[in-house]
């Protein structure tokens, strides 16, 4: 086997351990991770940072942005420093570098001091390669002068959006990392992060003195992800209940409740439908937080339901599925939080229920904020968008693409729009009635009066300020409660009219109401129908001729070995790899290393038993 006794005399010390640097880029690529080629813009990035350049990468969740500090880490000398938001994650992080032959520690708060030492000892003698840190720690004085006495390959600042003190991930502590410019001046610096508007990039490039960085924006489309967002139904569980048992009733997914107490009695209530779900949020006892967290990334079909305190940094990549049963706050946190699912590039869902009574509380939650004005009206700007992406009647993956400027030039063909084109009906005259109602009572009154204005509704409130009197009382019975709600839900979302949160949730109209009320515009609406169950997305989706029997052959294989070391199953080989072994059927360790993610240390660690497994099966088929 040539290839491997080359790299073996090259690259391996100390019980295969990494530790001498290489400079060819590409060259670690396919030794150490196991892949043919560079997907771009990873080639140029890393190219960059290798160089001792700055850059800021903004690339979709599961594009491959750790390789773009790994691997610089391992050609620079020296050890790289990782920054990271999360305590948690950074084990299954430095746990999966291990895997690959790579000398990788973590250092925060879990650890007992004297580990903490033995860590600072190897940064100082040089064995690592690469140190993950939290960012409060980093900025530590005594951390500060430990690191100026280490040899620093670059910084790279995980989940960079951090920064941000317009966004829905703010950490504070990310704002002192501007200081690694001033007392680090010549190592590279790496922001990366997956979502990130053009206001939060100039924060990003402001806040951390990256005005000198090159600047990388990868595309932001995640062509797997199948959107679908439908309206509340009295029901909004059976409808969550619906959506999981036929289509997703063995697999991994996330999903978000906008508070603390539906995140525990969903999950409550998922358990007693059979699935296996976790609550997860910010109010739980961080040991509670800590093992859920760990049991959804090592074991398989675990639900999370949480908050949007759960799921930064999840590097999971069999996840299935993301549901929101409440309207997020913007479409960054849309779009971040959808990113979780398929990680691996196979097909998942981002599946979504909302109301009009979601848009309210969230308002609500902004006006009693504690931020400025300016802050309030940013946020109330980012939620109309996010309303606007719900409502629209083209393409959802266009518009969410338009969101973050790019351009999707034809509609995707994978969103619930595309798959199932919206209907559409001429509201142009109930949308003036809906609007005179609004006018003629004052503009001091929320839906469910002024639907009842319309319908005609004999009700004490209704007499009580003569709306019985009103040229538009009873107008309106033609539709029903159902549909004047779609109305109305429609007009606020286009901004025809808008929340008085100060009057509990009246509408008032906006200037663009003008022209549609004096006769000059037309308006088109969505016709709201209870939409068709769809296609059942099976956990993981599997060639037609493959040998199911020997896909499980080694799942299995690969669940007992990860058992046995207490990590993830993906940690050893993606299902991609797993479905390249049915494909190819390597025989020998020669063919097993063509495989893709099949690097030097894996091929000595694991090449052995799956070739067995192949084998084998291979074997009892030809006694059969």
């Amino acid at each position: 086997m040539p290839r491997i006794d080359e790299n073996r005399a090259r690259l391996q010390k100390a019980a295969g351990v990494y530790s001498e640097p290489m400079n060819s880029a590409q060259e670690i690529l396919h030794t150490v991770f196991g892949y043919p080629a560079f997907r771009p813009p990873q080639d140029e990035i890393i190219a960059t940072v290798i160089g001792g350049g700055d850059a800021l990468v903004l690339m979709p969740t599961g594009g491959g942005k750790s390789l773009c500090y790994q691997i610089p880490a391992l050609a620079r000398p020296g050890c790289a420093l990782v920054i990271s938001p999360l305590i948690a994650l950074m084990q299954d992080q430095v746990s999966a570098l291990r895997q690959l032959g790579v000398k990788a520690s973590f250092l925060n708060s879990t650890l007992a001091p004297a580990d903490a030492i033995q860590i600072e000892n190897e940064l100082l003698s040089g064995e690592l390669d690469l140190l993950y840190i939290a960012p409060e720690r980093l900025t530590q004085s005594r951390t500060l002068d430990l690191l100026q006495q280490a040899n620093i390959a670059l910084f790279a600042i995980d989940e960079a959006h951090c920064v941000s003190q317009w966004g829905h991930d703010f950490r504070a502590d990310y704002l002192q990392l501007s200081l690694l410019h001033e007392v680090f001046p010549h190592v590279p610096r790496i922001a990366l992060t997956a979502t990130a508007d053009e206001r939060t990039r100039q924060e990003i490039i402001h806040r951390l003195e990256l005005g000198n960085a090159r600047q990388f924006i990868a595309g932001f489309d995640r062509p797997n992800i199948r959107y679908r967002i439908a309206l509340k139904q009295s029901a909004p569980r059976q409808q969550l209940l619906r959506f999981l048992q036929q289509e997703h009733p063995q697999d991994a997914g996330i999903i978000y409740c906008l508070s603390r107490k539906k995140t525990e009695e969903t999950a409550a209530w998922l358990r007693a439908q059979g699935f296996n779900a976790l609550p997860y949020h910010a109010g739980l006892p961080a040991q509670e937080r800590a093992d859920s967290q760990a049991r959804f990334l090592r074991e398989e079909a675990i639900i999370m339901v949480a908050t949007i305190a759960f799921g930064m940094g999840i590097d999971k990549p069999d996840v299935r599925f993301v549901a929101h049963l409440d309207l997020p706050k913007t479409v960054e946190a849309y779009y971040q939080e959808t990113g979780r699912a398929g990680r691996d590039g196979e097909p998942a869902n981002a599946w979504m229920v909302y109301g009009l009574q979601d848009v309210i509380k969230l308002r609500q939650m902004m006006e009693t904020s504690d931020g400025s004005e300016e802050h309030k009206r940013a946020e109330q700007h980012r939620l109309n968008a996010m309303l606007g992406l719900c409502e629209i009647t083209t393409c959802r993956r266009q518009a969410l693409l338009a969101y973050f400027d790019e351009k999707l030039v034809e509609p995707c063909g994978n969103c619930d729009t595309c798959l199932e084109p919206v209907a559409t009906w001429d509201g142009t005259e109930s949308a003036r009635m809906a609007l005179s109602a609004a006018y003629r009572t004052g503009q001091r009154f929320g839906v469910n009066h002024l639907i009842d204005v319309l319908r005609g509704a004999d009700s004490d409130k209704i007499f009580q300020f003569e709306h019985h009197q009103l040229p538009v009382y009873g107008v309106g019975s033609e539709l029903d409660n159902n549909q004047w709600r779609s109305v109305y839900r429609q007009l606020v979302a286009r901004g025809y009219l808008a929340v008085d949160l100060e009057r509990f949730g009246a509408l008032r109209l906006q200037e663009k109401c003008r022209d549609l009320l004096r006769g000059d515009e037309q308006i088109a609406l969505r016709r709201d129908e209870a939409r068709k169950p769809g296609k059942r997305q099976t956990r993981t989706p599997l060639p037609e001729d493959i040998d199911i029997a020997l896909w499980e052959a080694l799942r299995e294989c690969r669940r007992t070995l990860a058992e046995e070391q207490g990590i993830p199953p993906y940690v050893i080989f993606h299902d991609k790899t797993l479905k390249e072994m049915c494909a190819q059927l390597p025989r020998d360790l020669q063919e097993f290393a063509q495989l893709s993610g099949v690097g030097e240390r894996k091929l000595d660690k694991y090449g052995t038993a799956f070739v067995a497994v192949i084998n084998s099966h291979a074997e009892s088929l030809a006694v059969n």
